[in-house]
């Protein structure tokens, strides 16, 4: 392992610049820092869904495994020229997503982000992917990116939809269906 921090503090982002990974140093809101900030907000939207007294035992091994996934993918993204993730990572990706959208009904509806605690953070964990895909594709039009980054947060967000809607089964016995004449 690398060096171990101790002290938190070092006052050198007080310039409102922070450093990646190989030593550099870019603005705090530069589209690589943007990108990987928001890969490590996804990981702690699957954290909240972790914590979740209802999340079953094969869901919670999947979303632990993505958390790893998730802190590699992200020291990719802050080290230029770094490769992390790799074509199995995706794979397994396909292969849970696979598993998992086998129990469920065909999708008839579209189905609204709510239902119990657990399935509501999937869902905001589900969006906060797809602005980390889209921050990682603005920021593959000024720097290289490799695709197994893209793919990657691409399949996890249709992962995480999937496992709402199981989760949402296992709290409530159903999902919650966009109905607008219910109102």
């Amino acid at each position: 392992m690398g060096n171990r921090l101790s002290k938190i503090y070092t006052r050198t982002g007080d310039d409102g610049t922070t450093g990646l990974g190989d030593g550099s140093r870019v603005d705090k809101d530069s589209l690589r820092v943007e990108a990987y900030g928001t890969v490590d907000e996804a990981n702690s939207a699957i954290g909240m869904i972790l914590a979740c007294e209802t999340v079953s035992e094969d869901i919670g091994q999947c979303l632990t495994e993505i958390q790893h996934d998730l802190f590699e993918l992200g020291g990719e993204l802050c080290i230029p020229g770094h490769s992390a993730v790799q074509a199995e990572f995706i794979d397994r990706l396909e292969s849970s997503l696979d598993g998992f959208n086998a129990e469920l009904p065909a999708l008839k509806d579209f189905i609204l982000p709510g239902g119990g605690r657990a399935t509501a953070a999937c869902h905001l964990a589900r969006t906060i992917v797809r602005r980390a895909e889209r921050r990682v594709n603005s920021l593959r039009k000024n720097e290289t990116v490799r695709e197994e980054v893209i793919r990657y947060l691409n399949r996890l967000s249709d992962l995480l939809f999937v496992i709402a809607r199981q989760l949402s089964r296992d709290e409530n016995g159903r999902e919650v269906i966009w109905d607008r004449s219910r109102i």
